[in-house]
Formats: structure tokens, C-alpha cells, sequence
């Protein structure tokens, strides 16, 4: 019987990459790089089979799907911060069985969803790739990404496509962890001014309530900031609708869950939005 052993809800900012690189940028985020080793050396600690990885890049406009083909390789450059992500190189395994199972259930709960398996032509995108990057994610561990930036879907399906992960692990004979990978607040500022906004947040009120979550999150506050939770991804831009953070407490247990979350990865701003890396304990 299989389990979840690790939740985290993680950053993927292309500025990583740039902070890789010679120049005036280097090392700008080695604290979240770091972090990122961080929950990458857990996964290998807690003998991680699978990572099921909620990519709020991924848009989608009917339906749930998951990525779960079993080559997953290539050179990737973003559409969207070119001059930041580029070139970057990729090889990963994907995790089929599980991804069909994942598949199997989530629709059985009634998100319809499907999993492709056999579409190597299919993308992955880059809050898939880059903190696989950076936990240092090789072939010893599978990886299954799931759709999360719904455009017709609503936050209750994306409970139930978390709490589907969970029910998809004990099914399984695999241990899983999940992560939820996309900003807290995700207003990026005009284009006139972006470029002045690498290190700063683009609206003071976006700051503070991502700093108020942080703290229901490390309190243990669970249904305060599920109640929150909808007007949040709304009034602050969540990145994908904040389908990615439904799912990750889906997989926790929703209300029932109690657990103090540790900041692995203290809040910084990037081009304007609020990120962070967060362990969440299983209970």
C-alpha cells in the first residue's frame, strides 16, 4: 500500500535561472535554488517514488489532464520570460501506471479527467520543469504533472482532483509527494515598468495578504484561510486561479487538516509577485 510522504507548495520563477548564470543577476535566488535542495533532498530521504507536481503553466480549457508520458525530455525555453528561461535542458521519467490510476479516481469522484501517456509530442511546462531543476530530480524518481491553470474549472474540482492524489497513492504501492507549484500573489506590473520590479512586489496589498496566508499556514489556521481562499485567488491575482494551492489541500485533507507549515524558503517578490517555498507536514 502506497502513501503520501511529502506536500510543499514551491516557487518556480525563471529568475532562477538567470541567477545561474555570469552577470549582473548571479546568485539573485540562491535562497530559493536552495530551498528548492531542500525539499529535493527530503524526497530522496523519504525514498519518493513519484512526484505529482499541480503546474499552474499548464492552461487548460475543458477538463483536467495530467502529463504522464514515460520519456520526458528535451530543451526548454519559456514563451513567456524568454530573456530569463532559455536553452534549459531537460530529461525526466514519467510515472504512467500512476498516472492513469490518478486519472481513474479523479474521475470517479466526478472531475472528469485524463492522462496522457502516449503523447510524447506533449509539453511539459516550465512550473513543472524548474523546480524539478533545482531539487536536483533525476531518473531515480518518476514524475507526473497535473493541469492546474482552469479556466472553466472552479476551486471545488481542484479539492477533489488533491484529494484524488491521495486516494491514488494508497492505492498504489508508491510514495508519492506532491507539490503545488506557483506563486502566492501574481500581479506582474506593466510592461513599461516590469523591468524595475524584479526584486519588488507590484501592489503593497498583494504583499500584506501573502504575508497574512504565510502565517495562517505556519499557525495551522486551516479554515480561516480556506474561507479566504477563493477571495484570495481572486483579489491577488492567484497564479492559475490558485488551483494549485486547492489541490495541495485537497491532498492534506481540507479542513481536517491541522498541520503548522515551515517556510523553507522565506517570502521574496519576483517581477512583482509574492513566492515562497513551504513544507507542509503529513499528518
Amino acid at each position: 500500500m502506497g502513501e503520501l510522504v511529502l506536500a510543499a507548495k514551491v516557487t518556480h520563477v525563471p529568475s532562477m535561472f538567470i541567477s545561474e548564470q555570469p552577470g549582473k543577476h548571479h546568485g539573485c535566488r540562491t535562497a530559493a535554488i536552495d530551498g528548492l535542495k531542500k525539499i529535493g533532498d527530503a524526497c530522496r530521504e523519504l525514498e519518493v517514488d513519484t512526484i505529482v507536481i499541480a503546474d499552474t503553466h499548464w492552461l487548460v480549457n475543458a477538463g483536467y489532464h495530467i502529463n504522464a508520458n514515460d520519456r520526458m525530455e528535451g530543451v526548454f525555453t519559456s514563451t513567456e520570460f524568454p530573456h530569463f528561461l532559455n536553452n534549459m535542458g531537460f530529461s525526466h521519467r514519467g510515472d504512467s501506471e500512476f498516472g492513469q490510476l490518478l486519472a481513474k479516481v479523479a474521475s470517479d469522484k466526478g472531475t472528469d479527467t485524463l492522462c496522457h501517456y502516449d503523447v510524447p509530442t506533449l509539453p511539459l511546462q516550465y512550473g513543472t520543469l524548474v523546480p524539478l531543476r533545482y531539487m536536483g530530480v533525476g531518473d531515480e524518481i518518476k514524475v507526473v504533472s497535473i493541469a492546474s491553470w482552469m479556466v472553466d474549472a472552479d476551486l471545488e474540482e481542484s479539492r477533489i482532483m488533491g484529494e484524488a492524489v491521495l486516494e491514488a497513492a494508497k492505492q498504489s504501492d508508491r510514495r508519492v509527494a506532491f507539490l503545488a507549484s506557483g506563486s502566492l500573489s501574481h500581479k506582474i506590473p506593466p510592461n513599461k515598468v516590469v523591468n524595475d520590479y524584479l526584486f519588488k512586489i507590484s501592489d503593497p496589498f498583494n504583499g500584506s495578504v501573502d504575508q497574512m496566508v504565510l502565517g495562517m499556514w505556519q499557525n495551522g489556521e486551516t479554515q480561516k484561510f480556506l474561507d479566504l481562499l477563493p477571495e484570495y485567488a481572486r483579489d491577488c491575482n492567484g497564479e492559475g486561479g490558485m488551483h494549485d494551492t486547492a489541490m495541495l489541500f485537497g491532498v492534506l485533507g481540507w479542513a481536517d487538516y491541522k498541520g503548522k507549515a515551515e517556510v523553507i524558503t522565506d517570502y521574496f517578490p519576483s517581477s512583482g509577485t509574492g513566492q515562497c517555498n513551504v513544507l507542509f507536514p503529513i499528518q
